[in-house]
């Protein structure tokens, strides 16, 4: 492989006729294009790469560019008079000018490629199994390290989805901590049966490894296998009377076969399989992509092609083929598209390298493999429906902030709107909540929450200021998100706690960064200085864009709350029990999960339990009774 830095024969006498016009400079390094396999690169008035090509045989495919601009496609006539430049890369065969042209691609992002958005930083699931105690991690970067990859995925969310069903199935740890099987006490997963706590040395390595190879098998859609082995192992401990281990192993049978159901589609096709199809209108293109394991659709993922103005569906097609199994963990042995490829031959061979086996692709014409198809196409179809959709949302939310700047007098538009609200009962267990939506969308990255340190009983002003100041304290330092100035704060209440509020930005001398107020009742706006509501129509995009800040910041606050009231009851319910240490406390969740399973137990049950005699059982009952 060589990059070729042109310059062009000198010559007296060089022509300037043609189809197409072109200096002078340029005709030279025209005829001059070597008729080898490789990459090209056209290059606009700046230099920059504005397209990136392969060829097996670069001079006729170039050439071809410049002959009638009447014969060519509206998108490449666009390019071609924007041409100024040319590089080569000549290479050693097609597959490796293949193989360049992804990276080029994916390098210069040109304006005239059909490219996948974003496509740098697809996430990956990862499972460093050289580890001892290996976790599932995300990354963005696939190396050569002996570590499992799976994905690509379109996005944080699809990859955070398959995370959060697997670690409910599957108890392996989530945390990042150095274990040596020492640790006093476990985190919550493993008293929710989540985690087999190799921290306090609960389980041993080939264990734990077990669980890890589930997930792998999981992951790759060999769930029959998965559900034999828990079978056999469930059988196992009913008749070693291991009843708590059985009844475990049944939960986790029972959820993967409700996966599984999930998964199962109407088709007789066997073995491992891709299904790729696509919509596109003027602007961009919707790819679905299913991914068919041994008769079962263990998971969907679609992406978005840009620069895709006056493509075929067929260079869509080929463009997203290449970029996306160029960086793909596992390439199947079939490949079903909606429509075809260029080149499929030289494709289908690039993608067996690849994949270290034969790669067929197939565009079905009729039967079963035909309706796999079609019914990937109706959900790109949907799909880019509902991306349309959301871009028309983002024109009536860009209008809704707009708006907000208007009424409520504010020196520009709110982008960055952060809304807080606290929560409490009779003032126990107090918390207050920040949430942020950046151009109208939640951004949850930066939502943040408090738990009140110096408010005694029910005073929510003196809440909102604690809250507050803690925040902008935290602001004025320029830590992170903590350093971002919100362009508008928000209060869930009405005039007294806008009032509140803006008594902690005097303190702060924050004077610059404007507040309101939303109350429920009757959805009425204050700003400061104005005695009365601002009045905003109730089908207004702009009250919406606050009531869904507020509607937020009201639950997050709830939750948070919740989840410490949970933890208080947990707490309380047992250490205040006499003859209740840490280890008989440790010893009742392991065995029953939680304090309502303990209250509900007999008392059989509980004097079985270890270090828990028959008195010991009535006191627990009796107390839990009680509370």
């Amino acid at each position: 492989m060589r990059r070729l830095s042109w310059q062009p024969p000198e010559s007296k006498n060089e022509s300037t006729e043609g189809p197409q016009k072109v200096s002078q400079h340029f005709e030279a390094k025209l005829r001059a294009l070597p008729a080898k396999p490789g990459v090209y690169l056209f290059k606009d008035k700046e230099s920059k790469v504005i397209y990136v090509g392969k060829a097996a045989n670069l001079k006729s495919r170039v050439r071809s560019y410049f002959g009638t601009p009447s014969n060519l496609p509206p998108k490449i006539q666009r390019l071609v008079s924007n041409i100024q430049d040319l590089e080569l890369v000549v290479t050693g065969s097609e597959q490796e000018a293949l193989i360049l042209e992804c990276d080029m691609i994916k390098k210069h992002t040109p304006r005239y490629n059909a490219s996948l958005k974003d496509n740098k930083t697809f996430p990956y699931l990862k499972i460093d199994i050289s580890e001892d105690w290996p976790g599932v991690c995300i990354t963005r970067r696939v190396q050569k390290d002996g570590a499992r990859y799976f994905g690509p995925f379109a996005s944080p969310g699809s990859v955070r989805k398959t995370l959060r069903l697997i670690k409910k199935i599957f108890p392996y740890r989530s945390c990042s901590k150095s274990i040596d099987g020492k640790d006093k006490r476990p985190c919550l997963d493993y008293y929710i049966h989540q985690c087999l706590g190799p921290c306090i040395g609960a389980v041993e390595k080939d264990e734990y490894r077990e669980v890890i190879n589930q997930v792998i098998l999981f992951l790759q859609g060999k769930q029959d296998l998965i559900l034999r082995e828990l079978n056999a192992k469930m059988k196992a401990a009913a008749q070693q009377l291991q009843f708590e281990r059985a009844a475990l192993l049944r939960d986790q049978i029972d959820a993967i076969e409700k996966v599984i159901e999930g998964q199962r589609i109407a088709t007789t096709l066997q073995g491992e399989k891709d299904i790729i199809g696509l919509a596109q209108n003027e602007t961009l293109a919707y790819v679905e992509i299913f991914f068919i394991r041994n008769n079962k659709l263990i998971g969907q993922d679609h992406f978005i092609m840009e620069g895709t103005q006056g493509d075929s569906p067929g260079q869509i097609m080929t463009s997203f083929v290449k970029q996306y199994y160029a960086s793909a963990s596992y390439i199947p042995s079939l490949i079903l598209l909606q429509h075809p490829v260029d080149e499929p031959a030289v494709l289908s061979q690039w993608l067996g390298q690849q994949r270290g086996g034969k790669v067929e692709l197939q565009v079905p014409q009729r039967g079963a493999k035909k309706k796999l198809v079609e019914t990937v196409a109706e959900n790109a179809a949907r799909g880019l429906e509902l991306a349309q959709l959301k871009e028309m949302k983002a024109e009536v939310i860009s209008s809704g902030l707009q708006e907000l700047k208007n009424r409520l007098h504010l020196p520009k538009m709110p982008r960055r709107i952060e809304c807080y609200d606290v929560s409490n009962i009779q003032g126990t267990l107090a918390v207050g909540s920040m949430v942020v939506l950046d151009k109208g969308w939640p951004k949850p990255a930066h939502y943040r929450r408090f738990r009140i340190k110096s408010v005694t009983g029910a005073n929510d002003y003196a809440m909102i200021q604690e809250t507050l100041s803690r925040r902008f304290k935290r602001g004025l330092t320029g830590e992170g998100a903590w350093g971002i100035i919100p362009d508008l704060v928000l209060i869930d209440g009405g005039k007294g706690q806008l009032n509140a509020a803006l008594e902690v930005r005097q303190e702060l001398e924050l004077d610059s960064i404007p507040m309101a107020s939303l109350a429920k009742e009757k959805e009425e706006v204050f700003i400061p200085g104005d005695p009365g509501p601002i009045y905003i129509p109730k089908d207004s995009p702009a009250l919406h864009i606050l009531q869904r800040a507020r509607d937020e910041a009201h639950r997050f606050a709830i939750s948070y709350h919740q989840k410490l009231r949970r933890k208080e009851f947990v707490t309380s319910a047992l250490d205040n029990i006499p003859g209740i240490g840490p280890k008989r406390k440790k010893a009742l969740l392991r065995k029953f999960g939680s304090v309502e399973a303990i209250k509900g137990a007999s008392l059989e049950e509980l004097s079985r339990t270890e270090g828990i005699t028959l008195a010991l059982a009535k006191k627990v009952k009796e107390e839990l009774v009680e509370q």
